[in-house]
């Protein structure tokens, strides 16, 4: 089971993909200055370079679907389709 962990801040949007049997980590990033000038997403595998993209992102909605998309990518990502993620968790505070 895949399970997408999310962690959205103000302007920032943290990920990771965890395979939970046997609690590896698949792929882990993070998207910066969401709603700003300069947004970036960097995304980071283990054993492979950074993937980056450098794109406008408006809002956090722009913001997730850069990063199902780098989880797909037929190059950098870790999964073929949305379908491999069995559940998303999203860290809250109050």
């Amino acid at each position: 089971m895949k399970v997408l962990v999310i962690n959205c801040g103000s302007s920032s949007l943290k990920y990771q993909l965890i395979n939970m049997d046997n609690e590896s980590v698949l792929a882990k990033g993070l998207v910066e200055r969401i709603g700003i000038d300069g947004s970036i997403l960097t995304q980071k595998v283990e054993g492979r370079e950074k993937f980056i993209i450098e794109q406008p992102m408006k809002d956090h909605k722009d913001a997730i679907k850069l990063v199902l998309n780098a989880l797909v990518d037929k190059t950098n990502g870790v999964i073929n389709d949305m379908s491999e993620i069995s559940a998303v968790g999203h860290r809250v505070v109050h």
